[in-house]
């Protein structure tokens, strides 16, 4: 009988304790290889958090301030640019489309975005996938809001809905806009981005509720219609009926966008790549007033040194969890061997040398911490395919189904060398065992 096989028996004769650590090893290996995976896939979604944008534009600022709140909705802008100046850069031949983006008021602590219908058309996240509606649409009216994912779900809102706009962040406005009630008329799917923290309405109400743009006749018959209407905490959805029966033509993405003096941002998509860096000097030398163009790849680069340090930490943290597991494979091997002192004897009486009972020992942790290992790359894809929808949707991590990856395979191997040597240790008090067994006169 080989040494593999002796090995092997030996394991099956202690089935439910060696299960339970082989089950708990596979767990923490599983942890690990997920946190590597996520990690990697983590680091892909955050530099891919707005994706198929080639230049954000806004007033001069530091490169990673305005990444953050055109992108992450983090903070606020310190100066506006000039909504010519928009007009001016989106005008070049260079430039395939643009989305204006308007920041600064909110709706019980969620951020309120002005933007046009080339927002839903043209922005792109983590894999350059687009935005998608669970429910309605894009705006068609002055006084329509389409809702981000959570904001939706947190707030309980439907189509149909009024909601009412206040003026700044947070929950702690003192001034609301009550008299430019918004409908809902959308809401889109999880991007696991802050664009499901987001209440986007159109560009031109932004200027109507500041008072800063005279409403055409078609926008003040909307809000008067919309007045009819009560608040959306009565929930009175026949008003979805009503507004079918007095609809209104939709309109245009120029009558949405309107003619604002400031606006916070704006997103640019090219006609090529190459025209990015020439088109990003010449707006950040504008002697039209003082601007910052950036490209959001590199900029995310740069944030991401600053807050990749958590995902080492991760890393560490998992890695401690596998060596405990292991140290629980030691110790029961540890804990077996004075309960295997006969069966040890007795495989010394048949002939076998103490470096054959060094090696059986050894082979029984080899064979522990690989079928942990096979078992845990099963549980991983297991886990990858039920759960990858729900993470992404959660956490905006994309989990892809994928092959394992050269430094997850390094990371595996290493655990069995490491639980090979981690063996070692049973099998040397086995060894002196053997020795002394050996050396003992039987009666």
């Amino acid at each position: 009988m080989s040494l593999l096989t002796l090995s092997r028996k030996s394991l099956l004769n202690r089935f439910s304790s060696i299960a339970i650590t082989t089950i708990a090893i596979a767990l923490s290996i599983t942890l690990l290889l997920l946190i590597e995976r996520a990690r990697v896939d983590a680091k892909a979604s955050f530099h891919n958090t707005v994706s198929g944008t080639d230049l954000i534009v806004g007033a001069r600022t530091g490169s990673t301030e305005l990444l953050l709140f055109s992108v992450f909705r983090i903070g606020h802008p310190t100066n506006n640019l000039s909504f010519t100046s928009y007009q001016d850069i989106t005008s070049k031949r260079s430039v395939k489309w643009a989305i204006p983006l308007s920041l600064g008021d909110s709706h019980k602590g969620f951020s309120v975005i002005g933007t046009n219908n080339d927002y839903f058309a043209h922005y792109r996240y983590a894999n350059k996938q687009n935005l998608v509606f669970t429910k309605g649409h894009a705006f068609e009216q002055v006084n329509h809001v389409v809702l981000g994912s959570n904001v939706a779900k947190k707030l309980h809102y439907h189509l149909g809905d009024s909601i009412v706009l206040s003026h700044g962040a947070g929950n702690t406005s003192f001034h609301h806009h009550d008299d430019h009630p918004f409908k809902v008329v959308g809401i889109l799917a999880a991007t696991g981005t802050a664009v499901d923290n987001s209440v986007h309405v159109p560009l031109v109400a932004i200027d109507n509720i500041h008072g800063s743009t005279i409403p055409s006749i078609s926008q003040k018959h909307q809000a008067d219609e919309h007045h009819d209407h009560d608040h959306h905490d009565d929930h009175q959805h026949h008003s979805e009926q009503h507004d079918e029966h007095d609809k209104l033509p939709a309109l245009s993405n120029a009558e949405l966008t309107g003619q604002p003096k400031k606006i916070s941002a704006f997103l640019l998509g090219l006609k090529s790549p190459i025209f990015a860096l020439q088109l990003q000097r010449n707006i950040s030398q504008s002697k039209q007033e003082p601007l910052l163009a950036i490209m959001p790849k590199f900029t995310l680069r740069q944030l991401w040194e600053v807050v990749g340090v958590f995902e080492k930490a991760l890393l560490v943290i998992s890695g401690a969890v596998v060596v405990i597991a292991l140290l629980g494979m030691l110790t029961n091997l540890l804990a077996s061997l004075s309960q295997r002192r006969r069966e040890l004897a007795i495989l010394r009486s048949v002939g076998a040398s103490p470096s054959t009972i060094f090696t059986l020992l050894g082979l029984e942790a080899l064979l522990i911490t690989t079928c942990a290992t096979l078992l845990a790359i099963a549980f991983y894809y297991l886990v990858i395919v039920l759960l990858a929808n729900m993470l992404g949707s959660i956490s905006g991590i994309h989990l892809q189904l994928m092959a394992l990856s050269q430094y997850q395979m390094s990371l595996l191997a290493g655990i069995i060398l490491l639980g090979t040597i981690f063996g070692c240790l049973p099998a040397y008090k086995a060894y002196r065992y053997a020795l002394s067994d050996g050396l003992t006169i039987k009666v």
